[in-house]
């Protein structure tokens, strides 16, 4: 009898996350679906049961404390798992770093460089024993610094280097890694960034057209359904109007 292989999600109560969930559901993937927010897992579930006849598991798990890290690698000991897509993160605030709020800085090294970090320790001996792929989500942020980033930029450049180490430390298990660096994608980054702030928000996907979650998701199973033998170790994805970290050509409209 086969094994039963699970995709383990972080951070899928939204955005990429969320859109790796349906889109790894229509590839008929088991589900391990993480994040703070329960709730919004559970509608997730939902849908997803509706439409999919899969095996779909929730954690409601503030992965900012690495002992709930802990006790949900506990939780999936005996399940098999052969993807994981590490993608929790995020940014909080945008200021000189002089000015930057301390706290702000603490809650972005937590999860995305504590909890990613343990996130992928704990995972990784279950990746090898099924021979699977880890997909680390980066950022241009992490290619290229700019004005008010400086801890969250540094964050998404220890994704990136990290995810370069891993490949080095996996050669010859048979495990794949991809680095996904996205550029400015329309998802609640910049509503959480700004706390809440819609208008300021909004500001940032003005007048172009930025990236979807939908479009990180469809490449990261473009990723994932490569040839055991093919490792895609970066993809840097932009908007057509993004050429840079602040480099976005923005078009004035007319409204009728």
């Amino acid at each position: 009898m086969a094994e039963k292989l699970y995709t383990l999600i972080t951070g899928a109560s939204s955005g990429i996350g969320r859109a790796c969930a349906f889109a790894l559901a229509r590839e008929g993937k088991n589900l391990l679906l993480v994040a703070r927010r329960k709730d919004r897992l559970e509608e997730i579930k939902k849908d997803l049961s509706s439409k999919f006849s899969l095996d779909i598991k929730v954690f409601g798990t503030d992965l900012s404390i690495v002992e709930n890290i802990n006790s949900l690698f506990e939780k999936l000991k005996g399940l098999d798992i052969d993807i994981l897509i590490n993608n929790a993160g995020f940014a909080l605030g945008k200021s000189s770093i002089e000015d930057y709020d301390w706290n702000d800085f603490n809650q972005m090294i937590d999860v995305n460089v504590r909890a990613f970090t343990r996130v992928a320790q704990l995972a990784i001996p279950f990746i090898k024993k099924t021979k699977g792929h880890i997909i680390n989500i980066s950022s241009i942020a992490g290619l290229e610094a700019y004005e008010g980033g400086s801890v969250y930029c540094s964050t998404k450049a220890y994704v990136k280097m990290m995810s370069k180490s891993m490949r080095i430390d996996l050669a010859g298990t048979g495990v794949r890694v991809t680095d996904i660096a996205p550029g400015a994608a329309d998802t609640e980054f910049s509503l959480v960034r700004f706390k809440g702030d819609k208008e300021v928000a909004d500001a940032v996907y003005k007048n172009f057209v930025p990236l979807y979650a939908e479009d990180i998701a469809e490449t990261i199973v473009f990723a994932l359904n490569r040839p055991q033998s093919v490792n895609l170790e970066q993809i840097v994805i932009m908007p057509t109007a993004q050429a840079g970290a602040t480099r976005i050509h923005r078009e004035l409209r007319m409204e009728n």
